[in-house]
C-alpha cells in the first residue's frame, strides 16, 4: 500500500508532527516549506505559517505557509502557462489523466481519509465515505465530458457551416470549504481540467492540507504539477491577486453567505467574469400523510446528524404531518440518543467534534432560543466533551414543537440538531418550506410520486428529493436559489462555468 504513495507524499509523511492525537501517527501528510503552493522550479517567499489544530485533541496537525501577493501571482502565472499547453491536449488524453488521479485516490483511501479526520474531525468511516464519494462523482464527470464538451452542431444554411465550440476559460480559481474538503473540490476541479483549464485551489483555514492532496497527486502521480496549484493566503491577497488576476477566467466559491457576497463583490469590482456560489442552507424534510415512517425516521435523523450536521444539505428543519407527529418523535428519540461521541479515528465513534471552535456555543444559542419560545428539548442541547474529556462536541439534539419564531427553524444551524414542527397538511408545509432565505434541497417522504412532483414544483429549491435527504446525484445539476447562491456544479451543466462559447459561421467558398 505504501508503495503506491507519491514521493511528494512520502516526504510529507516523514515530516509530519505526530502529536495530533498522542498515539502513533503513520500516514499523515504535512506540507513542507519547499513544496506548498509553488512550482517545482520556484519557491515561495513568505515566512509566515498557518497552523492547523485537531478539533478533537486540540493538538497541532501541521502547518502551511501563508503566501503573499507575489507568491499567489506566481502560482497563477504557472497555472496559466500550463493551461496554454493543456488546452491543446485531446480530450481522451485529459480523461486518462483524470482516471490516473482517481486511481491514486482510491489506492490511498485510508491515508487520505485519516488526513480529513485529523483536520476537521469527522469520524474515520465517514471520511472514508467522502473519499469514495469524491471518486464516484469525479468518474461520472469524466464519463460525461465527451457529451458536455462536444461542439453544438447546427444545420447548414445557405452553404454555411455553423457550430458552437466550447473553449476553456483559462485558470479556474476554486475556493473550497472545510466540511467536505475533497468532494466540493472535485465538483469544479475535474470538469475544469477536462475542459482544458488549469486550477488554483485555495482551501479553508481548517483544512488547508487537503489542497496539497490534489496538488501533490497532479505533480508526482499524474505528471502535470503546474495544472493544479494549491495556495493558502489571506482573503485580501486572494481578492486582489487571485480573483483579480486577469488570467483567472472563472471563480468557484463554497462557503458562507457572507463569504459568498464578499467573493461576488470582489469579482464584480475587478473583473467581468462569472462565478459560482454555493452558500448557506436550511434544508427541509417533509413527512407527508402517506409517508412510510420506517423510511422517514432513520433517513431524516441521519440526514440531520451525519457529519455532525456540518453539511450544506443537512436536514435543518423537519415538518411532520400531524397524524404522524407523535410516532415520529417516539421513533426519532432512540436514534438520536444512540450516537457515540469519541475519538473520530476509532471505528465505534459515530459523532465527531465540531470542526470550528465557536460552533458549539452558536448552536447552543439557537437551542436556548427555541426552548425559551416554547420548544420541548427531548434530548441533548449542550456543548460537551467525550467520556475522556476530549473534543468540542455538541450533543445530538432533538427539539419538538418548534415554529418559525425560533432561529433554529430559520437560520443556518450547521450542527447535529433535529428540529421538528407539526403541520396540518401539504399547504401548510409549502407555506413554511418557502418561508426561508435559503433554497438548496428539500426531501419529501411520501409513497406517491405524483405528490412529490406536485409539491416539488412549488418548492423554491435547487433539488427535490423523494424518500431521501442529504444526498446528491452527480448526473444532476447541484445548486440552489435565494441566498444559497448561484450557478451549478456536477452533471453536464457543471461544465458551463469552466467553458466559454464561441460561434462559428463559415460560409464556404464558391
Amino acid at each position: 500500500f505504501m508503495r503506491t504513495l507519491s514521493t511528494r507524499m512520502l516526504r510529507a509523511l516523514s515530516s509530519l508532527n505526530t502529536a495530533a492525537f498522542g498515539a502513533p501517527r503513520a500516514c499523515v501528510f504535512r506540507v513542507t516549506a519547499s513544496r506548498a503552493c509553488t512550482s517545482r522550479r520556484s519557491v515561495h517567499s513568505s515566512t509566515d505559517r498557518h497552523t492547523v489544530y485537531n478539533p478533537y485533541s486540540g493538538k497541532e496537525v501541521g502547518t502551511v505557509p501563508v503566501l503573499n501577493a507575489k507568491d499567489v501571482a506566481s502560482a497563477v502565472e504557472v497555472a496559466h502557462a500550463a493551461h496554454l499547453n493543456w488546452r491543446e491536449v485531446p480530450l481522451a488524453d485529459r480523461q486518462a489523466v483524470v482516471s490516473q488521479l482517481l486511481s491514486h485516490l482510491e489506492q490511498n483511501t485510508d491515508t487520505i481519509a485519516r488526513q480529513l479526520t485529523l483536520q476537521m474531525g469527522k469520524p474515520l468511516i465517514q471520511a472514508q465515505g467522502e473519499v469514495a464519494g469524491t471518486i464516484h462523482r469525479a468518474r461520472k464527470m469524466n464519463a460525461l465530458a465527451p457529451e458536455a464538451l462536444a461542439p453544438d452542431q447546427l444545420e447548414s444554411v445557405g452553404g454555411r457551416i455553423r457550430y458552437i465550440d466550447k473553449e476553456p476559460v483559462g485558470v479556474v480559481a476554486v475556493i473550497a470549504p472545510w466540511n467536505y474538503p475533497l468532494m466540493t473540490v472535485v465538483n469544479v476541479l475535474v470538469p475544469a481540467i477536462l475542459a482544458g483549464n488549469a486550477v488554483v485551489l485555495k482551501h479553508s483555514p481548517q483544512t488547508p492540507l487537503c489542497g496539497e492532496i490534489f496538488a501533490s497527486a497532479f505533480a508526482d502521480v499524474v505528471g502535470h504539477g503546474d495544472l493544479v496549484r494549491s495556495v493558502f493566503c489571506s482573503h485580501e491577497v486572494a481578492d486582489e491577486h487571485l480573483i483579480g488576476d486577469p488570467r483567472v477566467g472563472f471563480v468557484s466559491f463554497t462557503g458562507s453567505v457572507r463569504g459568498g457576497k464578499q467573493v461576488y463583490q470582489a469579482v464584480a469590482q475587478r473583473r467581468l467574469i462569472d462565478c459560482s456560489l454555493e452558500l448557506g442552507g436550511k434544508d427541509a424534510a417533509y413527512v407527508a400523510a402517506d409517508a412510510d415512517l420506517k423510511t422517514a425516521i432513520p433517513g431524516i435523523v441521519d440526514g440531520a446528524i451525519y457529519n455532525a450536521g456540518q453539511s450544506c444539505c443537512s436536514v435543518e428543519r423537519v415538518y411532520v404531518h400531524q397524524s404522524h407527529y407523535d410516532a415520529f418523535l417516539e421513533g426519532a428519540l432512540p436514534l438520536v440518543k444512540a450516537y457515540t461521541l469519541g475519538d473520530p479515528l476509532t471505528q465505534t465513534t459515530t459523532l465527531g467534534p465540531m470542526a470550528l471552535e465557536g460552533a458549539p456555543e452558536q448552536i447552543e444559542k439557537q437551542v436556548d432560543d427555541a426552548v425559551k419560545k416554547g420548544a420541548d428539548l427531548l434530548h441533548g442541547g449542550k456543548p460537551t466533551a467525550d467520556p475522556k474529556g476530549n473534543g468540542r462536541f455538541f450533543q445530538p439534539t432533538l427539539l419538538a414543537n418548534c415554529d418559525h419564531s425560533m432561529s433554529v427553524m430559520t437560520e443556518e444551524t450547521f450542527g447535529p440538531v433535529v428540529a421538528v414542527q407539526a403541520v396540518s397538511g401539504d399547504d401548510e408545509f409549502l407555506s413554511l418550506v418557502n418561508d426561508s432565505q435559503y433554497g438548496l434541497t428539500a426531501g419529501i417522504f411520501t409513497k406517491n410520486t405524483d405528490t412529490a412532483v406536485r409539491l416539488g414544483q412549488r418548492i423554491e429549491v435547487g433539488s427535490v428529493l423523494m424518500n431521501q435527504c442529504d444526498t446528491l446525484d452527480p448526473e444532476l445539476p447541484w445548486g440552489g436559489v435565494k441566498n444559497t447562491g448561484k450557478g451549478v456544479s456536477l452533471s453536464k451543466h457543471g461544465f458551463r462555468g469552466v467553458t466559454k462559447l464561441k460561434a462559428f459561421n463559415l460560409k464556404m467558398h464558391q
